[in-house]
Parts: C-alpha cells; structure tokens; sequence
C-alpha cells in the first residue's frame, strides 16, 4: 500500500548526539514525518492539564524559555510539518481539511519551539558504508539508555494496576508513555507529593529521575526511515494569567523533555484546535478521533502534553494468502476472527502458567505474544506479576526456553481502551497531588490548592500483515480547588463603603470610610 511506502530520505547525520535546542518558531521545524512503514507503529500522547492560579508565565517570552546552547558540530534545526500542514511525504488526500478535528493553530501563539535530533538515513542502497554509519548511530542512541531506569519496576506495579481485572474487556496501556508523563508531573511537584511519584519512579531524587527520563528519551528516538520513534513534548500557556510560573521548572521541562511552548486563550475553541492540531502533526493523524474530544478548561492554567509516536515493519511480512478465517473463544462466547500465519524456526519461552513467542521487527525491536494455558486468564498472569516479570526480565538468560519450529497463528485486532487511571494510581501510592489540602506544587507555582483533577489514558492497537498501529493519551488534569465563578455582578459604589491602602509588604497604610464621596 501506499501509505506504507519507506521515507525520511536525504536526512543527514549530526557530527555527535544532539541534545535539545529550544529556539523561535520561524526558523525551527520539526523533521519530515515518515508515511506508516507497513510495520508497528505505536502512536501515545500524553496530556497534563495544570488547574487554576494566577499566571505561571513569568519570563517566558518570544525569544524562547532560556534556552541552552547547541552542541559544537551538532546540525541544524529539522524540518516539521508547519501548523496545519501535511507532511511533506504524505499519500494525497491525507492533508488536512478545514473544519477537521484539530486543524487550526491559529489559536496559539508560539513562544517556543524544540530542535530534535537527526538521525541517520537507513541506507537506500546495498552500501556497506552507509549501513555502517546507520548502524553505529542506532548504538549510539542505545547506549544512551540508563541501565537503571525505573521502567521494569514501574511496570511491575501498574500492568496488574491498570491490565488486570479488565472484566473481558479490551485494554491498553503504554508503561513509558505514562512513565514519561509522570516523571514530568514530578518536575511540577515537591514535597511529599514528589517523592510519592519518585517512589513508584524507583527514583532516589528528582535529579535522578530526570536523567533517566533524558536518557530514555534519547535512546528510543529513531527516525531513520527503517524504524520509527518519534517522541516530542509541548507546553500550553494561559495567556490571560500572570506572574507565578517559575522559570526554572519551566526550563527544565524544556531541556530535558523538549518541550515547546504556545500561549493562547484557555477554554476557547480555537486554542483547542491547536492543542488537537499540534497531537495530530506529531502523531501522523492517528489520534484524530481521540483528539478530536479534548478540550481546555478556561480555569486551566497550564498543559503538559507528550506524545511517542512508534513504526517499524515486520522483518518477515504475513503473506495474505495464508490469511484464515477461524474461531476466537472469546469470554462472551466463540467469535469469528481473520488469522495471519508463519512458520518459523525461534525460541519458544515458557513461563509461569503461559508460553511466549517473540516476532521481530525489520533491524531492531520486536512483538511479544503471551498465551495463557488452558484454564488460565490473561487477568491471571496480569494480576500474579508473571507476565510483568517476563516481560522486564533478560530473554538470554531465560532457564525455560526451546529453539523450535513455530507456527504462528494470530488474529488481525483492532482494540481500544479508555481507562480513568485515578484510583489506580492511588492504589500504587500516589495520593498527595488528588488532595489539595496536602498536594505540593511549589516548583511549579507558590499557589497552594492544586490537586490532579482527572487522569485518563486511552489507546488503541491494531495488527495486519505489514505491522502494527498504535495510539494512545493520558489526561491529566490539575486544577484549584477553589470553585470559578460562572456569573457576573455589578459592583456600584453607590452607597457608603470602606477603602484601605496596603503597602508591597503588606501593612496597612490607611483604611477609610466612605460616607460623602
């Protein structure tokens, strides 16, 4: 098909790893998005909404939010789809259309825009030298992954949190998308209601989880036009607050998860397009009908949003022509499902109650299925820790494995899940930032009475015979506690009143009465 076709060419190298860059929006683009790859592609937005206080802007104007050097030798700034825009290697019909969920960025005003990393072009010919420096580029990134970085202990908690107990209903959910999420609302936070997102983190300080966070970043950005990992960051201002922003969390937020920054009216329609737009140019428009729904509540003050947007294809394609049509014992009753098969030669890994195969991705990455034994739940091996604990452990050193003749049968899906993460997080420790009496912001704002409003992840998942399709969000909405007025009255001095002056420190200069104006 079309749209899987390979892209990203004529993408050069930097001369080393290019940290962020945070520049004004004129010259400054994101790189040219990849067409799908008939391949796996996970697409996950993840959405922080930062309740009401006076404006958390100070300082952050036109010019960018103190933004760090670039590197010596790193390259130039890399092109992405302008507001509105199609990507340039998009199938035709695929622009946007006026009127469309999340077209329109005319509702906000860019402040700041984040310089991404290049990557090197997978080799289009059989050049040895070339696949080389691929090759070498794609190590250097993975190297950059911290040995320890929290993700197997984090998972370890929230898949039985979130996946288990799913009732016979489809269920999805992304560990680093919300992983990364979270590291960010740790930034915002201080106190006790940090440590209790360090603690589920595994992080022993703020400043640890940050590098891991970088350092996660780094290593899972790849756009080479053989696999893709696209991952980016946005701030989005409340343009009618002022003054209480403090700067240098913003700048952290900024260098270490790349984020660019848009001011604009909160609540309004045309600000909400832009939010919509902006995931859906990151996202290759694969979120459009989950995007189409959010909306900024005018007492909003800040969003946080993320997205990771994952493809590559199948290192060996399923050939349609092997395509069945079969039954799937589904927990309602017997349904009928299309099947892909393969035959071929892997490891088959047995685990606690559940056989595993894995299938790997053109260089790099792979899928792995879990089937439970007869008799045994998905739930089952989600809520026991089985599965999370396969899932994050070393494969080569896996006692209970098998090099065999597999013949894969797996059933073309398209799943989809909406899950309020609220309680779920409580559960796992996370309590202080749902209570404005105890909830701690103060790296973010001195206003107290904050709290985490809402915290939704949705994704959706589908498989064929060149790969996989993924999107997800996570909303996470943090507003004051103290109810917005929804109605206007007049206040006429037409009567006695009182006055007071006070001074900048606080004393009071003069208090009066009013009787004869």
């Amino acid at each position: 098909m079309e749209r899987y076709k390979k892209a990203n060419e004529g993408i050069h190298a930097p001369d080393e790893l290019k940290r962020n860059v945070i520049e004004t929006p004129s010259d400054v683009k994101r790189p040219r998005r990849a067409v799908w790859l008939g391949a796996a592609a996970a697409v996950l937005a993840v959405v922080l909404l930062v309740g009401t206080v006076p404006r958390l802007l100070g300082g952050v104007g036109a010019t960018g939010m103190g933004a760090p050097e670039a590197p010596v030798g790193a390259a130039g700034p890399v092109r992405e789809p302008a507001f509105g825009e199609a990507p340039a290697d998009a199938p035709a019909g695929d622009a946007p259309q006026a009127g469309e969920p999340g077209v329109g960025f005319a509702g906000a005003v860019p402040l700041a825009a984040a310089v991404y990393p290049e990557t090197v072009p997978y080799p289009s010919s059989d050049d040895s030298a070339a696949y080389r420096a691929w090759r070498e580029d794609v190590e250097a990134r993975q190297a950059l992954a911290p040995a320890e970085d929290g993700l197997a202990p984090f998972c370890a908690a929230a898949l039985p949190e979130f996946l288990g107990n799913s009732g016979g209903e489809n269920r999805v959910f992304s560990p680093l998308n919300v992983y990364l999420a979270l590291s960010m609302l740790a930034e915002t936070t201080g106190g006790n209601s940090r440590q209790q997102l360090l603690d589920l983190l595994d992080a022993d300080s703020v400043e640890t989880l940050r590098q891991r966070a970088a350092g996660l970043w780094q290593a899972n950005y790849r756009d080479d036009g053989m696999s893709t990992s696209l991952l980016a960051a946005s701030l989005w201002l409340n343009e009618d607050l002022a003054g209480a922003y403090h700067q240098d969390t913003l700048d952290t937020l900024a260098k270490d998860y790349y984020a660019s920054a848009f001011s604009g009216e909160m609540g309004s329609e045309g600000y909400d397009a832009a939010l919509r737009g902006w995931i859906d140019a990151q996202t290759g428009g694969l979120l459009k009908d989950a995007s189409g729904q959010l909306e900024l509540d005018p007492e909003t003050v800040l969003a946080l949003v993320t997205t990771i947007h994952f493809k590559a294809r199948w290192e060996e394609e399923f050939s349609p022509k092997q395509n069945t049509e079969d039954v799937f014992h589904a927990p309602e009753g017997d349904v009928t499902a299309d099947y892909l098969h393969q035959t071929a030669t892997e490891f088959y890994y047995r685990g606690e109650g559940f056989g595993a195969v894995e299938k790997s991705f053109c260089e790099g990455g792979s899928m792995w299925f879990l089937l439970p034994d007869e008799g045994v739940s998905a739930d089952e091996l989600l809520t026991s820790g089985a599965a999370a604990e396969f899932l994050a452990a070393d494969k080569l050193g896996w006692a209970d494995r098998k090099f065999l003749h597999i013949d894969l049968s797996v059933p073309k899906f398209d799943v989809s899940s909406d899950l309020d993460l609220i309680d779920g997080l409580k559960h796992l420790g996370i309590t202080d930032v749902f209570d404005s009496a105890v909830s701690d912001f103060t790296p973010l704002t001195d206003s107290a009475g904050l709290a985490v409003s809402n915290a939704e992840h949705a994704a959706r998942v589908t498989l064929d015979e060149e790969g996989v399709e993924a999107a997800a969000y996570t909303v996470l909405a943090v507003k004051d506690s103290a109810p917005w007025a929804d109605e206007t009255i007049d206040f006429t001095l037409d009567r006695p009143f009182l006055f007071a002056i006070e001074s900048e420190t606080g004393q009071l200069l003069f208090v009066g009465v009013v009787n004869h104006p």
